[in-house]
């Protein structure tokens, strides 16, 4: 198996990351890539036509993409240990992986705004606005600790991912201030060897 790399895709390393806590990291090849939102590398969309991030090759040849559907093929291949198979905490883990994701687009768009956008025309008020879903979905966290306690499947994970990127690109945003009970669950939770693991090519 072998995956399109960049070590600060929060995506990418929401793939890696499934695949550590599978025991499956050590059989996926990380390939080098240059993915960027202007200037879009044309050889990962040799591969994947929305040029993205990750993009994954399985060993009979398949080309697969985006996260989700990669985890849940590393998932599948290691006997579905990260997506319960029914019932309601099947919908609680996937309902929370489209929570993370959706953090986690929310901080690239205003990541984008910041390094990609021309500064002339930038605009300060979208910025926000996309921080601002980050600061409502933290807010629903904090108020249903139940969601994340104690729990390790796919949510978790993405969920985890988000706060890592949020560390990573927003140093100064000092969420962990306004969000003390999903900052609490996050400083145990990324001590666990998958999420405290780097990669690099």
């Amino acid at each position: 198996m072998k995956i399109l790399f960049s070590p600060f895709s929060p995506y990418v390393r929401k793939c890696l990351v499934t695949a550590h806590e599978l025991g499956l990291d050590g059989k996926i090849q990380l390939l080098p890539s240059n993915a960027h939102p202007v200037q879009r590398d044309q050889a990962i969309i040799g591969h994947n036509p929305l040029g993205k991030v990750p993009t994954f090759f399985t060993d009979d040849g398949q080309v697969l993409y985006d996260s989700r559907v990669i985890c849940e093929y590393l998932d599948v291949q290691a006997g579905g240990r990260l997506i319960p198979a029914s019932g309601a905490s099947r919908w609680t883990t996937l309902t929370l992986q489209s929570l993370g994701d959706g953090m986690l687009d929310a901080a690239l768009l205003a990541r984008y705004e910041d390094v990609a956008r021309p500064e002339p025309i930038r605009w300060p008020e979208w910025r926000a606005a996309q921080l601002d879903k980050i600061e409502t979905s933290l807010a629903h966290l904090d108020a249903h600790p139940d969601l994340l306690a104690g729990r390790v499947d796919l949510g978790a994970l993405t969920i985890g991912c988000a706060l890592w990127y949020l560390d990573l690109r927003f140093p100064d945003l000092g969420w962990r201030e306004r969000h003390a009970p999903t900052a609490s669950w996050y400083e145990g939770f990324r001590q666990r060897p998958s999420m405290a693991a780097s990669w690099s090519l």
